[in-house]
């Protein structure tokens, strides 16, 4: 017996022996590079660890330095200065599940890290000490980022897993190629839905706090944001800076506050930007509202040739489109101000009232394409019911038919100036005024025009104008129909004899004040040119002479 109690303490002073034995070469150089490689050839998995630090003041901390681990055929997931392990009694059944784990002065690169596999690390804690962390699935990238998850239990393609409760700190963040520094995100996940009852940062010289909350369908429901001071440049077209706007999935707004904000690209630019919108969800490109708002104001507003001024806009939002939209600007030099609604059944836009007043305005050089072009896909028609206009200046510097109208009054009822995406007066009452006009070098005073529109024709009801010592009188007829059939009757009194010469109408052999009559008949569809379709015959009395000229598909024929 005493041979057998003297062989255990034998072996128990051995194994104590080859434990205390192994317990300090683990803390050499030689015995972390042999664990390293233990686990390296034995697993999935690289590691590379300097040196493994064990204190008996914190026996249940365990210290690694210079890490580097990551997946076989792969580049490190981490590579950390130290990572602290706290021990507990749950690794005898749990090996893998530490008491916490602390990364400090590294990167973690969720990018080396397959969507198949899940760390085979847990921790009751994950602590971040000025890491950088990189995640291409979220598009972020953090810098100098402290935090902490409790409890870290990564799934396969979720590194924090499907529980846990987050808090995160960082010098600096990039998300979706946007910078912003100081950033605070506190929140957590809860069976695959994403939290986060607070962030904040500084971005683009101002501040931007929030919450926000992510189903596991990846929809999101903005509870707040609020936008302060931004000052942003991008070197994005305003249509593709919008563009991940379309493309989100579904989010739903309850309230977004930006205030005092400046947002630049190329040949765009807003200025002193306010925006409050409420209740608007978006979904991949649309937009739907119950009892939603939208209400806009800036103190400049840039996109092209287009320039506003102090514009000014509110939309009350239903299910059925735009209930109340109201809208006004400053807009070259004059004032524009609408009112009225859309409706999301039919793509309707009705202005209850359309007013402009002492604009100064330069048609563009593609005015006529514009005109043809069809409207986008959510226009179908507009209505306006009631139109006024007040001394406006209408300029097109065309060289082939400049015109200018000055101090133009307009005023229009039920006027329907699109139908099926496409532009037009198909509809309604107008009446066009001016003091005076230049038409292709042609002078002409108290211009006015009076029209009334159908679905089958338009009825030109009044063309008048004074130029030199007589004056101008016509009535008109455009159908509607593909044809675009016109009809017009011009009648002069005391009138230059070539008052038509710079319309298009050939040189006249007579001079000196004349009376005139011109019938013409011509098709203005936009594929066939006015000239080679134009039909009529011109009556001309001018001291005492007469001349009747006829034109047929654009050729004369002079008859004295």
């Amino acid at each position: 017996m005493k041979f057998v109690g003297k062989l255990i303490l034998s072996l128990l002073i051995l194994l104590l022996l080859i434990v205390v034995v192994s317990y300090f070469l683990l803390q050499t150089r030689w015995g972390a590079e042999w664990a390293s490689r233990r686990i390296s050839d034995d697993t999935a998995y690289h590691l590379s660890v300097a040196k493994i630090e064990h204190n008996f003041s914190h026996p249940a901390l365990l210290i690694l330095h210079s890490v580097s681990f990551g997946h076989d055929g792969r580049p490190a997931v981490t590579v950390a200065k130290t990572v602290s392990l706290g021990l507990s009694f749950n690794l005898f059944d749990h090996p893998l599940r530490f008491a916490t784990i602390e990364l400090r002065d590294g990167i973690l690169d969720v990018a080396n890290m397959p969507n198949n596999l899940a760390w085979p690390l847990q921790a009751g804690r994950l602590q971040l000490h000025d890491m950088t962390v990189n995640s291409p699935h979220l598009a972020v990238n953090a810098k100098k980022l402290n935090g902490g998850i409790i409890p870290w239990q990564p799934e396969p393609g979720r590194i924090a897993g499907s529980n846990a409760s987050f808090q995160f700190s960082a010098d600096s963040a990039t998300f979706n190629g946007l910078t912003a520094t100081n950033t605070l995100v506190q929140g957590r996940i809860s069976n695959g839905q994403l939290l986060v009852n607070n962030f904040g940062a500084d971005i683009a010289r101002g501040s931007v706090t929030g919450s926000a909350q992510r189903d596991s369908q990846g929809n999101w429901r903005v509870a707040a944001l609020r936008l302060n001071d931004i000052r942003l440049q991008t070197d994005k077209p305003l249509a593709a800076f919008l563009q991940p706007l379309r493309a989100l999935p579904a989010v739903h707004i309850a309230r977004i506050d930006m205030t005092n904000a400046r947002l630049q690209g190329p040949d765009w630019a807003v200025t002193d930007l306010n925006l409050l919108v409420k209740n608007l969800t978006l979904r991949h490109g649309r937009w739907q509202s119950e009892e939603g708002s939208l209400a806009l104001n800036a103190d400049s507003f840039i996109n092209g040739q287009l320039t506003l001024n102090d514009p000014i806009l509110n939309l009350r939002l239903s299910p059925q489109g735009v209930t109340d939209a109201r809208f006004s600007s400053r807009w070259v030099n004059g004032l524009i101000r609408a009112q009225g609604s859309w409706q999301r059944q039919n793509k309707r836009l009705t202005l209850d009232e359309l007013a402009l007043a002492g604009l100064e305005y330069t048609l563009p050089e593609n005015w006529r394409e514009r005109w043809m072009a069809a409207l986008p896909g959510w226009l179908d028609s507009v209505l306006v019911k009631k139109l006024s206009g007040n001394r406006n200046l209408l300029i097109d510097v065309n060289p082939a038919w400049p015109f200018q109208i000055t101090a133009l009054d307009a005023s229009g009822a039920n006027l329907l100036l699109a139908r099926q995406h496409q532009w037009g007066i198909w509809q309604g009452d107008l009446n066009l005024n001016a003091a005076e006009a230049t038409f292709n070098r042609t002078d002409v005073r108290h211009p006015s025009l009076a029209l009334n529109a159908s679905a089958e024709q338009i009825n030109v009801t009044e063309i008048s104008g004074f130029t030199g010592e007589g004056m101008l009188e016509g009535v008109a007829t455009l159908e509607q129909a593909p044809a675009r059939q016109l009809s017009l009757t011009l009648n002069g009194r005391a009138v230059p004899a070539d008052v038509l010469q710079n319309w298009g109408w050939p040189a006249s052999p007579l001079a000196g004040p004349a009376t005139l009559q011109l019938k013409l008949e011509a098709r203005l569809t936009a594929e066939t040119p006015l000239k080679n379709s134009a039909s009529g015959t011109l009556m001309l009395n001018a001291g005492g002479h007469t001349l009747q000229q006829t034109l047929s598909q654009g050729a004369v024929s002079t008859q004295p």
